[in-house]
C-alpha cells in the first residue's frame, strides 16, 4: 500500500503544464547549501495492518503521567480532566467549527470565545480579554510586541525567573525588530531584583509564580515599571494559581497573559495549548488575535459578533498587530467548559488543595533534612537542592516515580536543582514514597 499522493504520469503532467521538467526545479529559489541532496535510506511501504502494529509498538514505549507518581511540572501541569469536557466539546457542532467569519452561522463558536474571555477578564482582574493566542510562550510574545507597539520604545526588562523556552520565543518573535533584551536577576529568596528600568524600556516582564515555583510581589514590578513610563506584564503558566494568589489587574500589571492548559486539556506532548492574553480597556486597539463582543441582532436577540480583529488577513497589512491565523476555537472551548464545571468555589478549592499538598510536600522534605534553597511562597511547585541528583533521580526511577523536573534542562547552572510539583492527582502516600526516595 503506497500512500504517495500522485503517480509519475500525474506529476509529469502538472510540470508540463508548467513549463519544467523536474520536481527539483521548483526548489531552485533555495540555496543550494540548504537543499538536501542525500537520498533517504527509507524502509520499503508496509501494508495497513503491519503499519498500525509498528505504530502502535512506537506508541507504547511512551510513559503516561498516568503510570505511577509523577511530580513534573515546570510549564505543563498534570491536573484531572472532568470526562464532560471532552464529551462537550467533542460535539459535531463544535468539533467541525472553523474560524467563525460568517457570525450568523456561528453564534455557538462565538458565544463560547465570548465566554472564555469573560472568564479571563475575571481571573486576571482586567477588562477585556482576547482568544486565538496559541500557548504561554507565544501570547507572551504577543504581549511584548504589544507593549513595544503601544510604547515606541525599543527595549525589554525579562525576568531571570521568565520559563526559558518562553523568553526563547520572545528573542525570535522580537529578533527583526531590532529589540533589546535585557535579564533581570533573581535574590537569594527567589524573587526577581525590582529597579526602576531605564527610559527606553517598553515592558518590565515577570512571571508568578515564576520558574522555581517562588510567587512573585508584582505590585512592586507594576510600581517600577509605571515611574519609568514601561508597562508591566505578568505571565502565569500555572493558570490555576490565579483562582488563589491576587489577580495581575489588582496589582497594577498593564498585560496578563499566559497558558491555561491547566484549565481542562491534557498534557498531550505539549499541544495544542490555549494562551491567553488580557489588559485594560486603554489598550484594547493593540490587542493581537481576535476580540468577539455582544450586542442585539435586528430584532434584539441576544447575540455575538467578531468585534475586533487585527490581523493582517483582515485588515491593512502595516497595521496590523498579530499574524495569529486560527482561533484555537476547540482549546478555548475546552477552558470554557471546565472553568463553568467547576465554578469560581469549586476553582478555588482545587487551588487550595494544591497548595496544600506542596506545603506538606515542603515540610516533609525539610524534615528528612532535604535543601530548599529559596524561601519566597510558592503555589503547587517549588525547588529543591540535591548534591547528587543523579543518584536520587534514579532511584526514584527504578521505584517508578517521576520526581520533578532536572532545572539543568532548562539552565546548565542549576545543576542540583529539582523543581517538583504536587497537584490533586497526587496524594499524601505518594509525596510519602517520593520524599523516601529523594532523602533514602
Amino acid at each position: 500500500m503506497s500512500y504517495t499522493p500522485h503517480t509519475p504520469d500525474e506529476i509529469r503532467a502538472m510540470l508540463e503544464r508548467i513549463g519544467l521538467e523536474r520536481v527539483e526545479q521548483l526548489f531552485e529559489c533555495v540555496p543550494a547549501g540548504l537543499r538536501g541532496s542525500a537520498k533517504l535510506e527509507l524502509p520499503p511501504a508496509l501494508g495497513e495492518r503491519a503499519l498500525l502494529a509498528h505504530m502502535g509498538e512506537r506508541a507504547a514505549r511512551n510513559v503516561p503521567a498516568t503510570a505511577g507518581p509523577s511530580f513534573v511540572g515546570g510549564g505543563a501541569y498534570h491536573h484531572f480532566v472532568p470526562s464532560a469536557v471532552g464529551a462537550l466539546a467533542g460535539r459535531g457542532e463544535f468539533a467541525t467549527a472553523y474560524t467563525p467569519y460568517q457570525a450568523e452561522i456561528s453564534q455557538g463558536t462565538l458565544q463560547a470565545i465570548f465566554e472564555f474571555q469573560t472568564l479571563i477578564c475575571q481571573l486576571t482582574a482586567l477588562e477585556v480579554a482576547n482568544a486565538s493566542l496559541y500557548d504561554g510562550a507565544s501570547a507572551t510574545a504577543e504581549a511584548a510586541l504589544m507593549a513595544l507597539r503601544s510604547t515606541r520604545r525599543s527595549r525589554l526588562v525579562i525576568s531571570a525567573g521568565l520559563h526559558p523556552r518562553y523568553l526563547e520565543v520572545l528573542r525570535t518573535y522580537t529578533r527583526g525588530l531590532g529589540a533589546r533584551i535585557d535579564v533581570a536577576s533573581l535574590d537569594a529568596s527567589g524573587r526577581t531584583r525590582i529597579e526602576t528600568p531605564a527610559d527606553d524600556v517598553a515592558a518590565l516582564i515577570v512571571q508568578s509564580p515564576n520558574l522555581l515555583g517562588c510567587v512573585e510581589d508584582l505590585e512592586p514590578a507594576a510600581a517600577a515599571a509605571h515611574a519609568a513610563g514601561a508597562l508591566c506584564i505578568g505571565v502565569t503558566a500555572e493558570a490555576l494559581s490565579l483562582a488563589l494568589l491576587a489577580p495581575p489587574g489588582e496589582r497594577g500589571v498593564d498585560i496578563a497573559c499566559g497558558e491555561a492548559q491547566s484549565f481542562g486539556l491534557p498534557l498531550s506532548f505539549g499541544g495544542p495549548y490555549a494562551g491567553f492574553m488580557a489588559t485594560r480597556q486603554k489598550n484594547v486597539r493593540q490587542l493581537p488575535g481576535r476580540l468577539i463582543g455582544e450586542t442585539l441582532d435586528a430584532e434584539g436577540q441576544r447575540a455575538f459578533v467578531m468585534t475586533l480583529t487585527t490581523r493582517e488577513q483582515h485588515i491593512r497589512r502595516e497595521r496590523a498587530t498579530s499574524n495569529i491565523c486560527t482561533n484555537q476555537g476547540l482549546c478555548a472551548l475546552r477552558v470554557t467548559i471546565y472553568l463553568a464545571l467547576l465554578g469560581r468555589q469549586g476553582l478555588r478549592d482545587l487551588a487550595r488543595a494544591n497548595l496544600s499538598l506542596a506545603a506538606y510536600a515542603r515540610e516533609q522534605l525539610a524534615a528528612a533534612g532535604v535543601r530548599l534553597p529559596y524561601d519566597a511562597p510558592v503555589f503547587n511547585e517549588f525547588t529543591v537542592a540535591l548534591p547528587d541528583l543523579d543518584a536520587r533521580l534514579e532511584r526514584c526511577r527504578q521505584l517508578g516515580i517521576r520526581p520533578g523536573l532536572p532545572l539543568r534542562r532548562l539552565d546548565p547552572g542549576r545543576a542540583d536543582e529539582l523543581l517538583i510539583c504536587t497537584t490533586e492527582m497526587n496524594d499524601r502516600a505518594q509525596i510519602d514514597a517520593l520524599v523516601e526516595a529523594l532523602a533514602g
